[in-house]
């Protein structure tokens, strides 16, 4: 059993500790954060509690740390873990600049370290099918992929929170919701190499944003069209095309409580096919990747040029969000 930290208790960290309480892989044995509240909440699930990142690293008996902090935080906080011989789970994004993600990234390799990247909707079945799918050629040469990820779970939080905060969190919805479909974008087509995004606050009182669309392109002339809204009832849908065929995964429910996936393909010259996938624990899925990665059981899914595909797009979406232009990632 590989004893973790997770870093942040707020509404994800919370997630994260009750998705492993029985796992038989990795459990946390310590929750850091600063307010005494999300501590208690911790405490209320029996978690022993901390108030500072280093009470973490000071433990002897922590192998890892599980990062569900501000992002801004994110790449000093994986490099203290990295050099203190931690492994590293890391919610999206990992880094808010390629430079952080650079540095993240070579802290991690110089301390040989294991990485991880809270990007779960790689871990759902529906999304599984679909790679294996595509890989096989089933669906000939991908073409595109249409995607949209939208959610108000936000719409309740005080203007103060973190989230809705214009520099610490600018572009909201890439963070929340849309850097989900971007990673999906690169684990189906590949290398990123523009970006043209459009954001706007229509819908609430957030002042970073509501409503994000982004046009990705990629090598070889493929294209993501992705839109991620924080104004509006949950939606999720991610479309595979191409040139003999598609696919289509429509979230039930929000991936916090899945309720499944409906899944339509089509392929030249066959009949609809259409199916129903039931929920499933992605979430402690791909922590539990993580653990079997530690221990040598397995290669984590999500490489390292991955992750730093993610934060070069993320970065390359705020500068396209104010200039109004293609930015090349």
């Amino acid at each position: 059993m590989i004893k973790a930290a997770v870093i942040g208790l707020g509404w994800w960290g919370q997630t994260i500790v009750a998705n492993l309480s029985e796992s038989p892989i990795i459990r946390p044995v310590l929750g850091v954060d600063p307010i005494p509240a999300a501590r208690a909440a911790a405490e209320a699930r029996g978690l022993e509690t901390a108030d500072s990142f280093e009470a973490a690293l000071n433990r002897s008996d922590i192998e890892a740390v599980i990062l569900c902090t501000p992002q801004d935080r994110h790449a000093d906080q994986i490099v203290a873990a990295a050099a203190s011989g931690r492994h590293v789970f890391c919610e999206k994004p990992l880094c808010t600049t390629g430079s952080d993600a650079d540095r993240a990234l070579a802290a991690v390799k110089a301390a040989k370290v294991q990485l991880g990247i809270g990007h779960e909707r790689r871990f759902e079945p529906a999304v599984i099918e679909l790679r294996q799918r595509l890989a096989a050629g089933e669906f000939g040469k991908a073409l595109m992929v249409e995607a949209n990820f939208s959610q108000d779970k936000f719409l309740d939080l005080p203007p103060d929170n973190w989230r809705l905060s214009a520099t610490v969190n600018p572009a909201g919805p890439l963070s929340a919701t849309g850097i989900h479909l971007v990673d999906l974008s690169v684990a189906l087509l590949g290398r990123p190499t523009t970006v043209w995004a459009r954001l706007a606050t229509l819908g609430s009182h957030f002042a970073n944003g509501d409503t994000l669309s982004i046009t990705l392109g990629f090598e070889g002339g493929t294209t993501a069209a992705l839109t991620a809204i924080l104004a509006t009832p949950f939606m999720g849908r991610l479309a595979l095309l191409g040139s003999r065929g598609w696919m289509e995964i429509r979230d039930r429910t929000h991936p916090e409580t899945p309720t499944g996936w409906d899944v339509t393909r089509v392929v030249r010259g066959s009949d609809r096919h259409a199916g129903y996938y039931p929920p499933h624990p992605a979430v402690r899925d791909n922590l539990e990747a993580f653990g079997r990665a530690i221990r040598g059981d397995g290669v984590y899914p999500v490489t390292h040029d991955e992750m730093r595909s993610g934060v070069r797009v993320f970065e390359a979406v705020q500068r396209s969000v104010l200039t109004g232009r293609l930015e090349t990632v």
